[in-house]
């Protein structure tokens, strides 16, 4: 890092790496100036106060985060490739340079300044990984809006809700989806989700396919009307600590919380974690297979590669289409040097065997990452030694949509620094993790475990839960006060290596989506034949997680078991999305409660991962019996699906 070279007594990386949570504000103001290209200069690096939920950087700075991503690089580069869009079908890729980007991006930059759209507003986008669609979370952040971008597999309701929350005028989306070889009606799921969405005027609808789609007063065919605009744009100047975007994530109540990263410090801290966990060095190729709907497609497919010049993938399609060789043969036909990808994808090519992986020439690959959910040993070591020939450094990397971007994983560090498969490892530059026990006491021991905290704050972090700083403060600030409580558990080895155990709350993670109990408990319970329900998670070979949901019919219904399965998956399916769908329904007389009435998921947890001399003490139960009868069920349906 060049800028070491200025911090006083940093000799070595344990040196940058102490200096940088040493030295907070010296080491982000350095960063911060070097790196981003400011309107006007910031003068205060931080004023962040934890315990109230007050996190602010940057301030008095001024910036445009498209231009970082877009401008400064077509005045040195402008034939070098941004995006390479990597359709669903094999070998029909499209290459769109920093120089084309950034015209996309200021044609419709000034379409939706036309139409309205100002500093200050939320555009909500329902579009696949595309480069339209990064040029519209640009456009967004050229003239001031924030965007919401949600995942293009959510229902209709799921998205209508987002809208709604967002309080969002306008929506960005396509004709028609296509992933996996199947076409998906994106803009018949955004009629159906506007209807109930009061405060949207406009749909602006892109052509993925050629197959028309009914249009309404609402709706702009947006390339023909951008092909009208401009092809400069004037930059709006935006405070460091303005809105940058809006995501919603699952938490532990039921209702997903928008939260909201701001400017400066998370563009910053996107493209730091890019360049140094990967190793990204000018002229790679960055193939990072998320979704854009998520966060990872945010900081690792858009915003740390473009902010960094880099070049980067965007994948349509799915691990298996059109056979379980589609990445390999993505990486050998674009030369991709960094991949990013999922354990739940790693779990699932394992299972087809590693004749797929040598079919491909992967010799481009210099480091191999994984996110989303801890990776497990077996997938590490096969991802390890068959995708990445033993050669390439695997990264596994911990953060959430909250920290913005990567705050634990094996690299940076010294090139030949030992890497122990399934640990995150190393805490990034700035952050301090630490391990509180159920006192809220800190471990400073080692080969312990605990609750995963860090102990200050760092510029990617979540400002706020948009339009409830309150459940933000009482989600993050108040469970550990002066410290950001991050919901999962850790354990520190005895060379002080951080391995996440997992969620300490009511969330689960499915194939690496996050989803709350909650959530589906809501939408069971809204099936008229069932009284009660729980869901727990519990340890799937391909995806993670499973979704197990208990259901307790009511007394006096007539339908039977066999037809309520399949509404509640229709349900579920149809009000969130396919892959939150309960893998097992056991119907019980009763769930096991507290005398209190609270539903005991630990218990139920316990019967489900066949974990029964751990059940505890049972004593504070209603009703004991009803565990027993649990775990005859769990049996009895096991024998007959086998998971």
């Amino acid at each position: 890092m060049p800028e070491a070279a200025g911090f006083e007594g940093v000799l070595d990386r344990a040196g940058l790496q102490d200096f940088s949570v040493t030295n907070i504000e010296s080491f982000w103001a350095v960063v911060a100036r070097q790196r981003l290209s400011w309107i006007s200069p910031f003068h205060t690096a931080q004023d962040c106060d934890l315990s109230r939920g007050q996190i602010r950087w940057f301030e008095g700075g001024k910036l445009n985060v498209s231009v970082n991503c877009l401008d400064r690089h077509v005045h040195t580069c402008p034939e070098r490739v941004a995006l390479i869009w990597e359709r669903d079908e094999p070998g029909s890729e499209v290459k769109v340079t920093y120089s084309q980007l950034l015209e996309m991006t200021c044609r419709l930059g000034n379409l939706l300044r036309r139409h309205g759209v100002k500093k200050g507003d939320t555009v909500t986008i329902y579009m696949p990984p595309c480069p339209l669609a990064v040029a519209s979370m640009l456009a967004c952040a050229r003239i001031g809006a924030a965007h919401n971008v949600v995942f293009a597999g959510f229902s209709a309701e799921a998205l209508a809700e987002r809208i709604r929350d967002a309080q969002s005028n306008t929506v960005i989306t396509v004709n028609q989806g296509v992933r996996g070889g199947k076409v998906t009606e994106l803009k018949k799921t955004v009629d159906a989700a506007v209807q109930g969405c009061p405060t949207v005027q406009q749909v602006f609808v892109a052509m993925r396919t050629e197959n028309p789609v009914v249009m309404t007063a609402r709706d702009v065919a947006m390339e023909e009307e951008m092909l009208k605009e401009d092809v400069v744009c004037e930059p709006t100047a935006m405070d460091s600590e303005d809105v940058l975007f809006l995501l919603y994530t699952s938490g532990s109540t039921g209702k997903p919380k928008g939260l909201v990263h701001t400017q400066a410090g998370y563009l910053l801290y996107a493209a730091l974690t890019h360049r140094y966990v990967f190793s990204y060095h000018d002229g790679d190729v960055f193939g990072c297979v998320a979704d854009i709907g998520w966060i990872t497609g945010h900081s690792y497919s858009v915003y740390g590669p473009l902010a960094n010049g880099g070049t980067t993938v965007l994948f349509e399609s799915t691990p298996i289409y059109p056979d379980p060789g589609r990445y390999w043969e993505t990486v050998q036909r674009l030369k991709i040097n960094q991949f990013y990808g999922a354990p739940t994808a790693i779990r699932l090519l394992l299972k087809y065997g590693d004749q797929w992986v040598h079919k491909y020439d992967r010799s481009t690959l210099k480091t191999l990452g994984s996110v989303g959910e801890p990776i497990n040993t077996e997938a590490w070591e096969w991802y390890h030694r068959v995708v990445g020939d033993g050669r390439c450094p695997v990264v596994d990397t911990w953060w959430q949509t909250e920290t913005g971007g990567i705050c634990i994983a094996p690299r940076p560090s010294d090139p030949d620094a030992e890497i122990v498969p399934g640990m995150a490892m190393r805490p990034f530059f700035g952050i301090k993790p630490v391990l509180m026990d159920s006192k809220g006491k800190v471990v400073t021991s080692n080969d312990t475990s605990g609750a995963l905290c860090i102990a200050q704050p760092w510029p990617g972090m979540a400002r706020t839960i948009h339009n409830d700083h309150q459940r933000f403060i009482e989600t993050y600030c108040q469970p550990n006060p002066g410290y950001f409580f991050t919901g999962d558990g850790a354990h520190r080895s005895k060379d002080g290596y951080y391995q996440i155990t997992g969620r300490l709350d009511d969330v689960i993670n499915v194939s690496g989506h996050r989803i709350g109990t909650a959530e589906i408990e809501d939408i069971v319970n809204q099936c008229s034949a069932v009284a009660e329900s729980a869901v727990i998670g519990y340890s799937h070979p391909i995806k993670g997680q499973g979704v197990y949901t208990f259901v307790v019919l009511k007394t006096d219904t007539d339908i039977q078991e066999a037809d309520v399965c399949p509404q509640l998956n229709n349900m579920v399916s149809k009000k969130i999305a396919k892959y939150a769908c309960p893998d097992y329904i056991q119907f019980v007389q009763r769930l096991p409660k507290t005398r209190s009435g609270k539903i005991m998921r630990r218990v139920l947890r316990k019967v489900v991962e066949r974990d029964l001399d751990e059940l505890g003490d049972l004593s504070t139960l209603d009703d004991p019996a009803a565990v027993q009868e649990i775990i005859q069920g769990h049996r009895d349906l096991c024998s007959k699906k086998q998971p």
